[in-house]
């Protein structure tokens, strides 16, 4: 072919990567691997096969990893993990540097192997997935050295398991392991069955590094060497994988006191406004989509065009799919390789097959006779309701409906039950940065897509899991306060007889939207004090659990009021509070029995004036990623929070929890402490008071055992927190993995109220998202 022939017609002759140093590698090993324990390879044993999904062909021979491989790897772990940890930031962050160093000077060897096991295009492997590997490496480097300095509150959380996905084998191994290694933890890591040889060649990486036996340990297998390790002896489960099975892991974890992570499914939007570049716009489709064959949990799977450009659009996306070339994925002219097993490819198969609704468009291309293809697909006239718009396909389908107003793109894009990522494209930077913060995703790219860098932390909201990984906030998940804690002890309340304290009879009920409501079963029990009956509460049940959510999600408008705003009424909550001191007082004396009152009033005074001074100052951050742009990482707040109060500080305990959640723009259901209610059915006079906009708080009394289930497994409830000395924490992790919200329950651990833990409230009263703004022409 002549240069004027190319010119002409575009067409790109082959450029075949050479796979013979991956293959002299896997040969080096002889073709069969054990698992990587204590700092060795382990003898091969029975198993399965790594074959290379382009070709079918076996590429090597994997052990299949016992219960009793799992607990020797557990075992190296933890005993690496002390002498680990006490290396220091400084010197763990040498290892990360050596690593990161090898990675580079064996990219091509990892890159190559990474398409043989995978099937993504060598274009991919080399240019994408590789780099990023390193710069995770690099950029955790960096956050060892500085822990000490940075983070001199937080220690490592211990022995972390993590079970990664076979869509990007190594990208997702150095997304686990770089934080965990650089914060001072050891880890136990199962790669995916199908794509195992890039971590395996990881291990050896470790070895060339010189890293301490057991501080990384891979086991190989199937889903049941997951569940070992789910269930093993570790302190943090780390999983990226399908929404199912992280329910089944939330559920498996529940009351272990294990911390746990979830990178799950996403069904992500890919809104195209009518004044948006159109060709630049179909080309960020294709990476949307059509990168790693769709396999993507963040890919653009659900197209949402405006009507006035949708048939333009869908002509010239048409004429883009005609150009896309698929094909051996060591080619580097390839734009589309195989999908990653006949297994996966049968399952996309069937979906679309399934499917008796639109319009499908595939392009009129050849596939290769062997190995797992499926074409571009494009399906559109699809409804928002049609199972396609809302199943995660996992493969290259795009789907896609139309709208006419922003505000309807914007109620179209949030209606699934995924929340991972979003794409928004439009040549309005108003239009851009109105519409991002309105998306219920924890990723969101304007006018690009799939960024990523390590700075900038990924994850997502709703059934798409919960946690970040990467930049400062993906630290937290492998770390913990400082300290032990103490055990958790059961406050009985005080039981007593005879006449009231007080002849005139105060009637406490409940708190719901603004107003006091009488509980729906019509029960109340006495509260009593040393010196007689104080009073009767409510019992609530689980129809004033919904009355009170009810209400909690009809005060929406909170969180888009302003922070000085919500800083303002905190105060005034505070000043109300501190006129009436001496009656909350006496009134937590007289219930407890104890003589410390006042200085418990004083105490939630100061948590009022603290939340309010960080309602308008707990603000995100503009992270320095490497492209021609920013990641704006904004802190918003999670939505409806129920919250169990602490039963030894009455007052305290709630204005601890509501505080920080009301002033980053939650809504509340308090229940109250189960022995020493009063305090907190005297509170709600003081938010009658305060300018609380009603729903915003409301407040339930009765048994916090009977109320948490209810309160954990509503759907409108987007994060359940516990600090009951009832034990009730696996009970509430079991239902919470109904709609995977997030839970902070205390593990059968005390928590001293004593001490100012508002930064920790803040922080789990808020989710990030980052939004990726490139600018320049």
């Amino acid at each position: 072919m002549t240069v004027k022939e190319i010119f002409e017609t575009m067409e790109y002759g082959p450029a075949p990567e050479s796979a013979a140093e991956a293959l002299a590698w896997l040969v080096d090993q002889g073709d069969k691997f054990g698992h990587f324990i204590d700092g060795a390879f382990t003898k091969p044993g029975k198993g399965f096969e790594s074959r290379n999904p382009a070709t079918g062909e076996v590429l090597a021979k994997l052990t299949r990893a016992t219960q009793a491989d799992v607990d020797a790897a557990v075992a190296a772990a933890r005993k690496a993990q002390p002498k680990w940890e006490k290396l220091g930031g400084p010197a763990r962050a040498r290892y990360l540097y050596a690593i990161a160093r090898l990675i580079q000077k064996h990219a091509r060897l990892f890159a190559v192997l990474e398409t043989l096991d995978n099937g993504k295009p060598i274009r991919e492997s080399r240019d994408i997935d590789i780099p990023l590997v390193q710069r995770h490496f690099y950029y955790h480097a960096g956050m060892a050295q500085l822990m000490e300095t940075e983070l001199p509150d937080a220690q490592a959380l211990g022995v972390c398991g993590q079970i990664i996905p076979w869509n990007f084998p190594l990208l997702m191994l150095a997304w686990k392991v770089a934080p965990a290694l650089a914060m001072g933890n050891t880890v136990v890591l199962k790669p995916a069955e199908y794509t195992s040889l890039t971590a395996l060649l990881f291990a050896d990486i470790c070895m060339q590094a010189g890293l301490p036996k057991g501080v990384v340990n891979i086991v190989t297998g199937d889903g049941a060497v997951g569940e070992m390790i789910v269930k093993a002896d570790v302190d943090k489960i780390a999983f990226t994988g399908s929404t199912i099975v992280g329910r089944r892991i939330r559920e498996a974890t529940a009351g272990s006191g294990k911390a746990l992570t979830l990178e799950l499914g996403g069904k992500s939007p890919y809104i195209v406004f009518d004044d948006a570049d159109i060709d630049s716009a179909i080309e960020g489709l294709v990476d949307a989509i059509w990168f790693n064959q769709g396999q993507v949990c963040c890919a653009g799977s659900r197209l949402l065009v405006q009507e006035g450009i949708a048939e333009r659009f869908y002509a010239k996306l048409r004429a883009r799919m005609d150009t896309l070339r698929i094909g051996n994925p060591l080619d580097k002219c390839i734009d589309v390789g195989a999908v990653v097993d006949p297994v996966q490819l049968q399952t996309i198969t069937s979906m679309v097959e399934g499917n008796a609704v639109g319009q499908v468009y595939q392009p009129a291309c050849e596939l290769p006779a062997n190995g797992c293809y499926y074409p571009p697909t494009l399906i559109t006239g699809l409804e928002t309701s049609d199972p396609l718009m809302q199943e995660e396909i996992f493969g290259p389908v795009l789907v896609s409906s139309t709208f006419r107003t922003p505000a309807e793109a914007v109620e179209l894009a949030n209606n699934t039950r995924y929340g991972l990522a979003a794409t928004v494209w439009t040549e309005n930077v108003n239009l851009a940065l109105d519409i991002a913060p309105k998306l219920v995703a924890g990723v969101v790219w304007v006018n690009a897509t799939n960024l990523f860098d390590a700075a900038a932390g990924f994850g997502g909201v709703r059934e798409s899991g919960f946690g970040r990984e990467g930049g400062w906030e993906g630290l937290s998940a492998y770390t913990k306060p400082k300290g032990k804690a103490k055990p958790l002890a059961k406050i009985e309340p005080i039981v007593g007889e005879g006449g009231p304290v007080d002849p005139v009879d105060r009637t406490a009920k409940l708190y719901v939207g603004g107003k006091q409501a009488r509980p729906d079963g019509g029960y109340s029990r006495a509260v009593w004090g040393k010196a007689g009956l104080l009073g009767h509460v409510g019992l609530a049940n689980r129809k004033d659990v919904r009355n009170a959510v009810e209400a909690a999600a009809g005060a929406a408008g909170w969180s888009t009021a302003t922070g000085h705003l919500r800083a303002q009424i905190l105060y005034y909550i505070g000043e109300n509070l501190s006129a009436r001191a001496d009656e909350f007082a006496h009134r937590i004396d007289a219930m407890t029995g104890r003589k410390d009152g006042t200085k418990e009033v004083d105490a939630a005074i100061q948590r009022l004036f603290t939340a309010a001074a960080w309602a308008d100052k707990y603000d995100g951050q503009v992270h320095g990623v490497p492209i021609r742009g920013v990641a704006i990482a904004m802190k918003e707040p999670v939505g409806v929070i129920g919250a169990l109060c602490a039963d030894e500080a009455p007052l305290l305990g709630l204005v601890s929890a509501m505080a920080p959640a009301i002033a980053m723009g939650n809504r509340v259901v308090l229940v109250a402490s189960e022995p020493y209610p009063l305090a907190a059915t005297d509170f709600y006079q003081v938010l009658d008071t305060s300018d609380v906009p009603a729903g915003v708080v409301n407040i339930l009394t009765g048994s916090h055992e009977e109320l948490a289930k209810p309160l954990a497994s509503h759907l409108n409830v987007d994060a359940v927190w516990s600090f009951s000395s009832s034990d009730l924490s696996a009970q509430i992790e079991v239902v919470s993995a109904g709609n995977l919200k997030r839970t902070w329950v205390n593990n059968a651990t005390a928590i001293d109220w004593g001490m100012d833990h508002t930064r920790r409230f803040l922080q789990a009263a808020t989710e990030i998202k980052n939004i990726w703004v490139p600018y320049g022409e």
